[in-house]
């Protein structure tokens, strides 16, 4: 009896000390809960090893009550034996399956109601596993502990659907459901998630395009990136890093860069799945271009390829060389030279154009104002400045107020201040602006209202809150 005694108090002690990696698990998942950006490449690389380790709990889970009611039989009551070590396998395999999943979640650019139930089902699951682990060497708790074990076995139906949901879709169970099957437990065929009018080219012909093959990562539930897809509202809002369409100009749009990548690019979309075909590309193409609206006729637009038609060939304008060259021949020889000293962050806006697009961000803080004063030969054909997580500091404002012509400006995570948004009041076409995370402050915000195109100012994690008081002229324009 003391022998069995001492052996109940090992085991006991040896299950209390996983306890502070479970409270670590809840601290983290309370703490630092996902919020859509992207971080450490290493904890994204372990995250990555989510999907492969979280069979084990659920198979080990699964097998518990398997053992343990079959072991009340004498025939197979060694079977109870082996019950013990499956569950303590199960309870382990899920608190490092847990701390996977938030590692993946937490740095993969993961955000939304689904993201977050399904953790924390996971790490509710390893607790469960882990009390019943205790509970397990009590006799006089077997009641209990029998009721726990059901209701972790729920659990793993739970958290496994959830996670069907987010690599599968919200309907991944019904999706396929036969017809007669449906109507028998009644349920309806699925809608898009906000139906667009469909009498409108983006209800008709565009938002479809995003339904099928975009909001399984980019719904209300799901938004990776911060990015939704599923309205026209969200579209038009973009995510994290600012707006992903710029109206009027789809080859500076950055949804549209995404899904012509190449399908080995890291910034492909949709990511792990077949590119988007010749047609939908060309439409959503051709929206853009024609201006982004949700209410622009269904045939408004003339060579948009046939809503049924799935191989047509999609051809481009050929492109006048010369003309070009002609075009660009004042400025390529500094462009030629910067292109040198600053390899991949300066590029034309297109094939046909003399417009320049300046991608600083890839450098991160080795970009910085001397960096930045460089680009004072070419500032007045920059139309697109990316500065965001650069050096750029209030010493840059002459700079980029000389960027007459900018219709993008992104200073997201910089150390500017009001000193550089108060001499910008000459950039009469911009349209986007992101100052989210910097030192701007709402004495700013009558300057940002007089930029007669503005459309969006995304002003998060600054002085400026949702409370403040706007300028009439930013009614509807201010996004946190």
């Amino acid at each position: 009896m003391t022998t069995r005694a001492e052996g109940i108090r090992k085991w006991v002690k040896s299950w209390l000390a996983l306890a502070p990696f479970l409270l670590l698990l809840v601290a983290l998942a309370a703490l630092l809960p996902p919020d859509g950006n992207e971080r450490s490449e290493w904890a994204q690389f372990l995250g990555s090893f989510h999907p492969l380790i979280i069979h084990f709990p659920i198979a080990l889970l699964l097998l518990v009550p398997i053992l343990e009611f079959a072991g009340r039989s004498s025939r197979f009551s060694h079977l109870r034996l082996s019950a013990g070590l499956v569950l303590g396998l199960a309870t382990v395999s899920a608190t490092v399956a847990g701390f996977f999943g938030w590692c993946l979640a937490r740095n993969g650019g993961y955000s939304g109601a689904l993201v977050t139930q399904h953790m924390w089902a996971g790490v509710v699951l390893a607790i469960l596993c882990w009390i019943c682990c205790l509970l397990r060497t009590r006799a006089n708790q077997s009641v209990i502990y029998a009721l726990t074990l059901i209701v972790g076995v729920a659990l793993v139906a739970f958290t496994g659907h959830r996670g069907g949901q987010l690599t599968l879709g919200e309907n991944h169970l019904t999706a396929h459901m036969p017809a007669g099957l449906r109507t028998l437990l009644g349920i309806e065929n699925e809608k898009a998630a906000m139906p667009a009018d469909p009498h409108t080219f983006y209800g008709a012909r565009v938002q479809p395009i995003f339904n099928a093959r975009c909001v399984i990562c980019h719904s209300a539930d799901k938004h990776k990136g911060n990015l939704r897809l599923d309205s026209y509202r969200a579209l038009m809002r973009g995510g994290k890093d600012g707006p992903v369409i710029h109206a009027g100009n789809a080859q500076a749009s950055d949804l549209f860069r995404r899904i012509t990548l190449p399908a080995s690019d890291d910034n492909f979309m949709p990511k792990g799945k077949s590119p988007l075909s010749a047609d939908q590309t060309k439409v959503i193409e051709l929206w853009v271009g024609a201006g982004a609206s949700d209410t622009l006729a269904n045939d408004a637009l003339k060579d948009a390829p046939a809503a049924a038609s799935t191989s047509a060939e999609v051809t481009f304008p050929e492109t006048d060389s010369a003309a070009v060259a002609k075009l660009r021949s004042a400025l390529a020889p500094t462009v030629a030279q910067l292109q040198k000293q600053f390899p991949n962050i300066l590029d034309y806006e297109s094939r046909s154009t003399s417009d320049l697009r300046l991608n600083a961000s890839i450098m991160g803080s080795q970009f910085g104002d001397r960096e930045m004063a460089a680009f004072a030969p070419v500032a007045d054909h920059i139309t697109i400045a990316d500065l965001s997580r650069t050096g750029v500091t209030d010493r840059s404002a002459a700079t980029i107020a000389a960027m007459k012509r900018l219709r993008t400006l992104n200073l997201m995570n910089t150390s500017i201040a009001d000193q550089t948004v108060l001499q910008l009041g000459g950039l009469q076409e911009l349209q986007f602006m992101n100052v989210y995370g910097t030192r701007v402050t709402p004495q700013a915000l009558p300057a940002i209202g007089k930029l007669p195109k503005l459309a969006h100012v995304y002003a998060g994690q600054t002085a400026i809150s949702p409370g403040t008081q706007l300028p009439e002229s930013l009614s509807g324009k201010l996004i946190f």
